[in-house]
């Protein structure tokens, strides 16, 4: 039983951790998003907004029965769904409209998240991969690490090009990223509840 807290309270220590990590990349993402003018930057902002709600969610289900934690990942799943709708509603809107992303602003911006992001993973991966919303950590954090990488060539690309077209492609790769990772973590949601209970069962008899 004393493994089982020691193990819960390193949880929501880790998710703590990340979710603080989130809402400082989102406020940072937002505002450089906000001054280069860059979809990917903004799409990464809400997507670490996203993620910091979602870790709150995950820090309050630890320890909590599996049909909650289920729940708080089914609902994790649905927000990605819902974020990467909004950024391609954006992309289409800066297509129509018109933009022009400063590239070293997203450069800069891309390095520093990465570095935040990776740290986020390692720190997750540590806690192995037997709960589904440690699991679904795990995904946003890749996530967020890949779209980085994606914001960092697409900043090169608007400078060497001087095309704000490269921005916008970037943006609908962060939003594809999200809809597969919204996707993976409903199933994994789904097929968790057989064995969940079965185990609940096994644990009342």
């Amino acid at each position: 039983m004393s493994g089982s807290h020691h193990g819960e309270g390193l949880q929501r220590r880790t998710l703590l951790i990340v979710l603080v990590l989130n809402v400082l990349l989102f406020v940072m993402l937002g505002l450089g998003g906000l001054f280069a003018e860059s979809s990917a930057l903004l799409a990464n902002a809400a997507d670490n907004g996203s993620d910091a709600i979602v870790y709150l969610i995950s820090f309050l289900a630890v320890g909590r029965a599996m049909a909650w934690k289920r729940g708080a990942a089914r609902l994790s799943g649905i927000m990605l769904l819902v974020f990467a709708a909004g950024v391609l509603i954006d992309v289409g809107r800066r297509w129509i409209v018109g933009t022009e992303p400063v590239g070293w602003t997203m450069m800069g911006l891309a390095v520093i998240a990465a570095v935040v992001n990776l740290i986020c993973l390692m720190l997750i991966r540590r806690q192995g991969g037997d709960d589904v919303n440690m699991r679904a950590a795990e995904t946003f954090s890749f996530n967020d690490f890949a779209s980085n990488g994606g914001i960092l060539i697409a900043g090169g690309l608007v400078m060497a090009l001087d095309q704000a077209w490269p921005d916008l492609v970037v943006g609908l790769i962060v939003a594809a990223i999200a809809v597969k990772g919204g996707v993976d973590i409903l199933k994994d949601a789904r097929e968790s509840r057989p064995v969940s209970q079965e185990a609940e069962a096994n644990a009342e008899t």
